[in-house]
């Protein structure tokens, strides 16, 4: 059914939050990529062998959600699906299927099926990943743009092309590094003064790159904090103290044990229901992975 443009922005919010969006969308699509495979990096599956790995892990991050059912030809399959119908408590109770060498396939969830889910309200991470990846675009296009902003220049007044040449053989010398360049007296004006003049810029004043950079940096300690991911989340100072990068340890273990315990959980019935063993660790903390193995929240 045709809808109007209020539902289609509604729609759109859950998945690309409101915020100021880079125009380089090339540059965007660079750091989403990043920042997911960042995400499901920190997570290890035990999967049967016939299900696709790669296409499960971006399936179950990237739309919240995968559906776990028995076929005659495949046996049982994990694939990308759609839940609707809801119980008193607004969970979904079916879900439908449209694979191009299945057709179309409805289940009934819990009874002939299993809805893996990534989080309880049923969401992947994307907004989070757009919400990010858009402002780190947004730094490193600044980024570029103050450096070129940065050079300093030089403006030539020529009355023929002659001169015009002169100059530039000129600039180019002092360009090279040669410590001293002679010019002809013609290259004066009537005055004695010079033909040339700086295009004034206050480059110390204007150059922010390492400024921007170092919010890049900050942007991606703050993408880490709230996806799981350990990070120290601080500027370097001298008096950082232990109990503050601990705290911020904890901050990043909110996520994982949420994904953790309802992807267990749906792993778990899918056990019941199929008797197939699927298993997911967090393997994020280096320095637990290091000294237990595959660390589990």
């Amino acid at each position: 059914m045709p809808v109007s443009w209020q539902d289609i922005n509604l729609y759109n919010s859950s998945f690309s939050p409101s915020t100021v969006h880079c125009k380089n969308t090339a540059l965007v699509r660079y750091f989403t990529e990043r920042l997911f495979e960042k995400i499901i990096s920190c997570y290890k599956f035990k999967l049967p062998e016939n299900w696709a790995q790669n296409f499960f892990k971006y399936v179950l991050f990237g739309c919240g959600y995968i559906g776990v059912f028995n076929t005659d030809r495949y046996g049982v399959v994990a694939l990308n699906c759609q839940p609707y119908g809801f119980n008193v408590y607004y969970q979904p109770l079916k879900i439908i299927v449209a694979n191009p060498v299945l057709g179309s396939v409805e289940k009934n969830i819990d009874v002939d099926c299993v809805l893996v889910k990534l989080k309880d309200d049923y969401k992947g991470v994307i907004p989070l990943v757009s919400l990010y990846a858009d402002m780190m675009a947004l730094c490193v296009e600044a980024a570029g743009i103050n450096l070129l902003n940065t050079k300093l220049s030089y403006v030539f007044g020529s009355e023929t092309k002659a001169q015009a040449e002169t100059f530039k053989k000129l600039f180019d010398r002092i360009a090279s590094g040669e410590p001293a360049a002679v010019v002809d007296k013609k290259l004066f004006k009537e005055d004695g003064s010079p033909a040339w003049v700086m295009f004034q810029q206050d480059v110390g004043r204007n150059y922010i790159t390492d400024k921007v950079l170092a919010d890049l940096k900050k942007i991606e300690d703050d993408f880490c904090t709230a996806a799981g991911i350990p990070n120290a989340n601080t500027q370097k100072r001298e008096r950082m103290i232990v109990d503050e990068v601990n705290a911020n340890n904890d901050d990043t273990e909110s996520l994982p044990r949420n994904i953790l315990t309802n992807v267990r959980e749906g792993f778990k019935k899918v056990s019941d229901m199929f008797g197939i063993d699927a298993t997911i660790n967090y393997i994020g903390n280096v320095e637990k992975v290091a000294q237990n193995g595959d660390f589990e929240l």
